[in-house]
């Protein structure tokens, strides 16, 4: 951890001197770039790219004096989980021409490492498959000697009614490349599979694939540590508290060469959340406010169960607690999942934004177990989760950079939160 401060401190030096006397959006913005930037390696679990945006996180709560919530006086919650990593070679030629990495293909999350050069390929339709006799012959059939191209997997997912993100986990030992006509969407996988498969996208490939070279560096991590971020600033009422988060992490590397930003999902959130810690240690409320940065998010919501399962602040004590997710871009204004759970807060959101007119709307959604509000929520903890409505579509994916987020009327959400926030009683 030492050697990784030191690598990062002239990063947050460079930045530090204007993180005083900006704008809600200029703050903002300010952190998204920081978060974003390449020094944080997409803030996954690859050259220690969560790691330093954990140590970024604590330099803020500590230049605006947040106070500690920890038995130990840090501002750190750890905890491990298993993890899936690419820290090497990511490489795919097809026929002759190399692809980029993120841009024309992804990898599986949780392949395995696999080397091979001229490989002969197969080609195989799964539309044909219509029943799973068929479907276990050709599974049968499989030779590690080739590799194979499978198409229309979507069709024979819906027919079999098969997750097509479970699909890659039925295939046998062996090198798949599966063809794409939508949009690649990365992710983050805790365990492996015993294939090594890519998703290409279509427009890249030759009309009959013949060979492909291959070589790709995996790395299971059985006990990757983590860290929630968390601090506080005291109220009036001490042992109360409303609280905000947003998960900090990201996909990280594929590989040595694709970075995947993660500047709308979620720096812009932890931007926001960030900037909020700021404002509310310069005008302390009534109630203490809590700030939580979770990670292990895109694992699949790890940090926010870690600390519902040993809360620092107890879960009773937390009055209300609004979970900030995607805050590149409201010009459509935002969507509060569990509007319909809490019809109260939900008014006074409402009530706070027709007085000032902060957003064009606050859009209403029901439970939705989409992020870190979700397992506070179903531990009886009063719980929003805000997203905006806006933007390029960028998401788990090498284009959801810092410039692409606009930042539209996300100053106003900034003033809303605040005005709610101050309005809970």
């Amino acid at each position: 951890m030492i050697k990784v401060l030191k690598f990062f401190l002239p990063v947050l030096l460079a930045f530090a001197v204007t993180a005083h006397a900006q704008t809600e959006k200029e703050a903002i913005q300010t952190n998204i770039n920081i978060l974003t930037s390449e020094a944080m390696h997409g803030r996954g679990y690859v050259m220690h790219g969560v790691e330093q945006a954990a140590i970024f996180i604590q330099r803020r709560f500590r230049e605006y004096k947040l106070k500690s919530v920890t038995a130990d006086g840090s501002f750190i919650q750890g905890y491990t989980f298993p993890v899936n990593t690419f820290p090497g070679k990511m490489s795919l030629d097809i026929d002759g021409k190399e692809l980029t990495p993120g841009a024309d293909f992804l990898i599986d999350a949780a392949s395995t490492s696999y080397t091979t050069v001229d490989k002969q390929v197969k080609t195989i339709d799964l539309a044909g498959i219509t029943g799973k006799g068929a479907w276990r012959k050709t599974l049968s059939s499989f030779k590690e000697q080739y590799v194979y191209c499978l198409e229309n997997v979507d069709s024979f997912c819906k027919f079999f009614s098969v997750q097509p993100s479970k699909f890659a986990a039925t295939l046998p030992k062996g090198c798949y490349i599966i063809t794409q006509k939508n949009k690649l969407t990365w992710d983050v996988a805790e365990d492996t599979i015993d294939a090594t498969v890519f998703y290409v996208k279509k427009d890249v490939l030759p009309a009959q694939i013949k060979s492909v070279t291959v070589n790709v560096e995996s790395l299971f991590i059985p006990k990757q540590r983590s860290e929630n971020v968390l601090a506080c600033v005291p109220g009036t009422v001490k042992d109360t508290f409303i609280a905000i988060t947003a998960h900090y992490d990201h996909l990280g590397m594929m590989g040595d060469a694709a970075m995947f930003p993660g500047a709308s999902d979620n720096a812009s959130g932890t931007a926001m959340m960030i900037y909020l810690s700021s404002w509310f240690a310069a005008h302390p409320q009534h109630y203490s406010i809590l700030f939580i940065a979770f990670s292990g998010e895109e694992v699949g919501l790890l940090g926010s169960a870690f600390y519902v399962a040993h809360p620092v602040v107890p879960l009773g004590q937390i009055k209300f607690l609004t979970n900030i997710d995607i805050m590149g871009d409201a010009t459509d204004g935002v969507t509060v999942v569990n509007a319909t759970e809490y019809p109260d807060k939900f008014a006074l959101l409402n009530q706070v934004n027709d007085a000032k007119h902060y957003i064009p709307i606050i859009k209403s959604r029901g439970k939705a177990a989409n992020s870190d509000h979700y397992h506070f929520s179903e531990a009886g903890v009063p719980s929003f989760f805000l997203y905006s409505n806006g933007g390029k579509g960028f998401y788990h994916d090498v284009f959801d950079k810092g410039e692409e987020t606009t930042l539209a009327n996300v100053d106003g959400v900034a003033k809303l939160l605040i005005d709610f926030v101050g309005n809970i009683n």
